[in-house]
């Protein structure tokens, strides 16, 4: 099995795969920063994963209901008010949400059973984007202990483990209950939310919440259906899965009549298989509920971006709307054609628009593959007059950016030719039969002081052609180490870019080095390894089909664009290489434009 990234659906399996560029050997442009990641997971099997899930979800629909009471006959227990849990209540009401003035999330995960793995690489996923708004701890769930809700804004469970059958239950008792009673947001994920039902009490649940776990399943009908899109504030978002790898939707059984609350249905589902249409994510009293992890086979405008948002209601509800754009322009190296630059100059200055540089201080090509056989090294030094448009783009609103020190490795094929800009920097790749490019792990030397090594090199061949240090750094193809990655943030600012995060982040454990989740945002981020990370979320233009992909035109750009507006204070920020024609550029530009976007300058992040 493989995993496409990036420009189409990813998918799930042995392996991670990248799209960085045309077939293995051809002498073209490549789209260079197209072979960052979707959010992807590397080395998991989630083929595996869904059948489990759906086999424990039909043996929880055929035996009979059972339930253990933690609530008193009277219904749910009321817990002491402290002045903690009352302050609380305010977070529900977003006319006083302004009281939160450093809001906090309390992330917990499975780690139990044969897919116990999961829970880390999602649980890493929600950090990240909770880093948006505040502080973040993250947990194994089984951690948790009484009264713990107290001491967060909201709580956020992710249930990728099914309990049941071999796999016995891992949430305390407290756990449980105190979601059940606190006045705190709690947003809950996937599976298990019929275990709190059953262990407060299914009627006492359905009295408070509107709605049965105990009788919602992922199947309709015997079948978990084809859902192919999720509807949230008026944007349609894809939802593509692989056949044979979807774990399902949880259906929630909505229940009407007297004594029952409303139940707010925040998205809606739309299984194309039956046309029926369901609450993808529901909300009543305290309890956020979404019927699946939506962090599995993702895309630039996929149903993913309505959890983006749905934070926002539980750490920042009075956030205004405002949508912002970012553009930037891609490889530039010192083998870069100083007029195109010029000319990206002069249109981006007239209409006004403030854009980022990403720059590759050195051109490589070790093996001649571009030069007749010759290996070819030029700095920026050598070429005055690429140092000169450069300027003119610093000069006409652009900010300077590293895009690492060569964008290759070595004389080897990485996975193509060895040429910067083609190339990884900092991990190791290679294209398989299937005109894949297959993620194969940090490269042999990687350590923090042979990274700062590069970073440092790098910031000197700046230094000696005149130019400004940059702040910001975008890592070649998206790809390094968890200590990489902590070396370029120790040495700018904020990385703008797309990351990968691996596993035994949030445990301190040595894991896997290629087991590892990818993921990009919709605004800017502190993520779990403590680094600022500005948004790249809709990708780049890309006229040809290449490693799998389609072409990707200003249209794909803009409806992404267009699916983005569901998150209230977002960033549609894409990439752009000069060697294209300035046309794609002003068609994407005016797009977005159109959407009611406002062009920012990545350093304004």
């Amino acid at each position: 099995m493989s995993v496409a990234l990036l420009l189409a659906t990813a998918v799930f399996s042995g392996t991670f795969l990248a799209a960085g560029a045309q077939a293995a050997g051809e002498q073209q442009p490549r789209p260079g920063e197209a072979g960052g990641t979707a959010s992807g997971l590397s080395r998991v099997d989630l083929k595996g994963w869904a059948q489990s899930q759906l086999t424990a979800d039909e043996a929880r629909h055929d035996r009979p209901q059972t339930t253990t009471t933690l609530a008193t006959a009277a219904g749910l227990p009321v817990r002491t008010a402290s002045a903690v849990t009352q302050q609380a209540a305010a977070l529900l009401a977003p006319a006083d949400a302004a009281a939160a003035a450093d809001p906090s999330a309390l992330v917990l995960y499975d780690t139990a059973g044969p897919y116990g793995q999961l829970g880390e690489l999602y649980a890493m996923a929600t950090a990240n984007l909770t880093g948006h708004f505040g502080t973040v701890t993250a947990k194994p769930v089984q951690q948790y202990t009484a009264g713990m809700i107290d001491s967060y804004s909201t709580v956020i469970y992710i249930g990728s483990t099914y309990y049941g059958g071999t796999v016995p239950d891992a949430i305390p008792a407290a756990f449980y209950q105190d979601a059940s009673t606190s006045t705190k947001p709690v947003i809950w994920m996937g599976a298990n939310i019929w275990g709190m039902a059953n262990a407060v009490g299914a009627t006492q649940f359905t009295q408070k919440y509107g709605w049965d776990p105990t009788t919602s399943y992922y199947e309709d009908g015997g079948t978990v259906g084809n859902v192919t899109q999720v509807t949230y504030r008026g944007q349609t978002l894809t939802r593509t899965i692989p056949a044979g790898q979807d774990g399902g939707v949880l259906r929630p059984n909505v229940l009407t009549g007297t004594g029952y609350p409303a139940v707010t249905r925040l998205a809606e589902g739309l299984d194309s298989s039956n046309g029926h249409t369901f609450g993808w994510a529901v909300r009543s009293s305290n309890l956020t509920y979404i019927g699946e992890i939506p962090f599995a086979y993702v895309s630039e405008s996929d149903r993913v971006i309505a959890f983006e948002d749905l934070l926002f209601d539980a750490l920042a509800p009075a956030t205004a709307e405002r949508h912002r754009a970012v553009v930037r322009l891609e490889d530039i190296s010192p083998d870069s054609d100083p007029t195109e630059l010029r000319a990206m100059a002069d249109y981006l200055y007239s209409q006004h628009i403030p854009y980022g540089i990403n720059v590759i201080p050195v051109y490589t090509d070790p093996n001649g593959a571009y030069n007749n056989g010759a290996p070819q090294t030029v700095t920026l030094v050598q070429r005055p007059q690429v140092v000169s448009a450069l300027r003119y783009m610093l000069s006409r609103g652009a900010v300077l950016m590293d895009h690492g020190y060569t964008h290759q490795y070595g004389n080897v094929a990485n996975p193509y030719n060895g040429v910067t800009g083609d190339d990884f920097e900092f991990y190791r790749a290679h294209v398989d039969a299937a005109n894949n490019v297959v993620y194969d792990g940090p490269v042999a030397e990687d350590s923090a002081l042979w990274a700062q090594t590069r970073v440092t090199s790098a910031l000197t061949q700046f230094l000696l052609a005149g130019l400004p240090r940059p702040t910001l750094w975008t890592t070649p193809h998206y790809a390094g180490s968890a200590a990489d990655y902590k070396v370029f943030s120790s040495n700018f600012s904020a990385r703008l870019e797309r990351s990968l995060y691996f596993a035994g982040t949030l445990s301190g454990t040595s894991s896997d080095p290629n087991r590892f989740i990818g993921q990009f945002f919709p605004y800017v981020v502190k993520d779990v390894y403590g680094t600022k990370v500005l948004p790249e979320n809709i990708g780049n233009y890309e006229p040809e089909a290449y490693n799998n992909h389609p072409a990707r035109l200003p249209a794909d750009l803009v409806d992404s664009a267009r699916a983005n507006l569901a998150v209230r204070d977002g960033v549609a920020s894409f990439f752009y290489h000069p060697y294209y024609p300035v046309q794609p550029l002003k068609d994407t530009i005016d797009g977005i434009t159109a959407l009611g976007y406002t062009f920012v300058s990545p350093a304004a992040l």
